[in-house]
């Protein structure tokens, strides 16, 4: 065990990282055959021009977080007759420098995503390629894949098109400072200000994502809501966990991306080419959602269905803002995690039921997830007439393939999230704190405190609690190295359910 007192709490959390993903079998480093390659790649790809469309012009900007360099998608607005606008989402062509085979593909394929811990970002493609030549960065032009949609004034989807584009990012923008001036807390940011039209884009951008989520939600999308927490070092030393809340600019980029992962999905069965689809299967515990609800004074049917289960959320948040995330965590343990699965023309395969929509690709991140790479290689082949690059059976390994590692790599997160918090509690042990139970199985119960992002084993009086209980524990021990924080419960609880006695 190597003592914090000598070595910082980032080096700490980047060895547990280091060390989590090869106990997993994932790659935390290049091999020697992917930096041959990469150094043979000197700069980014040209899309020859007659064949793709010079949308520079545009006032193209991405909304990322304050430090990301892999820059998937830029977005821009135009407003059209009748109340109609056109959204595009261009994305970054990754494929034209990761082509299929090569060692820097292996590497992706093997991980299938990058790994985000506390410590530090394991990206899927080197940086060189990531981070710049496939990055859709700020004054450079760029080859990318557009999706084109023409949303209606209620916020449906009432045309929509892809094709080979060139662009130029005009402004990189930030989630938090965008969505501070967008909701009129906050100065607009000097990036907005040098780009002419670029204030009035954005401003229809912000309302056309609020017609299309309410348009969503009226078809049974859920109001769910994530506890992210992102950790502020002060040099080497772990301060806190800061919790990052969903904003304005966040909802924009969410929105856009879902309706092009559509757009992508339904363009690819147009053309008679199969795809891979996420998918989020109907929840098997609903009966426990059902209990949840009617604990908050609600009832909701006996079958799963989404639109009441958003009628219900919609309620929890606005009875409850500050508490909402609590119900909205349970909500999403029960309703499962999703999936890849190979979707071929003639078949049918179940919808996301969390987003309420059955044609739902991966595609707006192929620098960040190697499913997405996989529908870009698709993509292209579709718009260039040339014959499916996949058999169905590498699609249907891929897609199982993909769901398995993303799990690994999420397991990795969680641990290094958990080593984390548990350096910032260790000199807590034995205080009490309220917590909302988050898993329960049968290798054990899980709960996640209230006031610390953190999350940890009820190791004593874990009988009869389920998923969403509100309890109040003991911190009884904490191990950095394997992100183990245990917690005893105090016998306090609220139940989140009706007696039946």
């Amino acid at each position: 065990m190597i003592s914090s007192e000598i070595v910082g709490h980032r080096s700490i959390l980047q060895g547990i990282a280091r060390r989590a993903m090869i106990e997993r079998g994932l790659l935390p480093e290049f091999s020697p055959r992917v930096e041959s390659e990469l150094a043979k790649i000197n700069r980014p790809s040209e899309a020859p021009a007659e064949s793709v469309k010079d949308l520079r012009s545009l006032p193209w900007c991405s909304i990322d977080n304050d430090d990301s360099q892999d820059l998937d998608q830029l977005t821009v607005a135009e407003q059209l007759p009748y109340g109609r606008v056109r959204i595009m989402v261009a994305i970054s062509d990754v494929d034209s420098l990761v082509t299929s085979k090569s060692a820097i593909d292996a590497h992706a394929r093997h991980n299938t995503t990058s790994v985000y811990t506390a410590g530090m970002v394991f990206p899927m493609l080197p940086e060189k390629l990531s981070y710049d030549f496939t990055s859709l960065v700020f004054d450079e032009d760029r080859p990318a894949i557009v999706v084109d949609m023409i949303i209606g004034a209620d916020g449906s989807l009432v045309e929509s098109d892809v094709s080979m584009g060139i662009v130029r990012n005009h402004a990189k923008l930030a989630y938090n400072s965008v969505a501070a001036w967008l909701d009129g807390d906050g100065p607009m940011p000097e990036a907005i200000k040098s780009v002419e039209e670029l204030e009035e884009n954005l401003r229809l951008q912000n309302r056309v994502a609020h017609d299309m989520r309410d348009y969503r939600h009226i078809h049974g999308a859920l109001s769910l809501e994530t506890i992210e927490a992102r950790p502020v070092f002060d040099g080497d030393v772990l301060m806190r966990l800061e919790i990052q809340n969903r904003n304005s600019a966040k909802d924009i980029i969410e929105d856009f991306m879902i309706a092009a992962n559509g757009v992508i999905a339904r363009f690819l069965e147009s053309k008679g080419f199969p795809s891979i689809r996420r998918i989020v299967r109907t929840p098997k515990r609903w009966y426990r959602i059902v209990e949840l609800a009617a604990a908050h004074g609600y009832q909701l049917p006996g079958e799963p269905n989404s639109k009441a289960l958003d009628q219900f959320l919609t309620k929890a948040r606005a009875d409850d803002p500050v508490r909402f995330p609590d119900v909205s965590l349970a909500v999403i343990k029960l309703m499962g995690s999703g999936e890849y699965v190979a979707e071929f023309p003639g078949e049918s395969v179940p919808g996301h039921f969390g987003l309420a929509v059955r044609d739902y690709s991966h595609s707006t991140a192929p620098n960040r997830r190697y499913a997405d790479l996989i529908t870009q290689r698709l993509i292209k082949a579709a718009l260039d007439g040339e014959p499916v690059p996949y058999s169905p059976s590498e699609l249907e390994s891929l897609a199982r393939h993909c769901t398995e590692e993303e799990d690994e790599v999420r397991k990795v997160e969680r641990q290094v999230e958990k080593s984390a918090a548990a350096l910032l509690l260790r000199s807590r042990i034995g205080e009490q704190f309220e917590s909302i139970v988050t898993g329960v199985t049968p290798e054990g119960t899980w709960v996640r405190l209230l006031d610390v992002p953190a999350e940890g084993k009820l190791v004593r009086g874990a009988d009869d609690i389920d998923v969403g209980d509100h309890i109040r524990v003991q911190l009884l021990q904490v191990d950095v190295e394997r992100g183990f924080i245990d917690f005893a419960n105090t016998g306090r609880q609220k139940r989140w359910r009706r007696d039946t006695d």
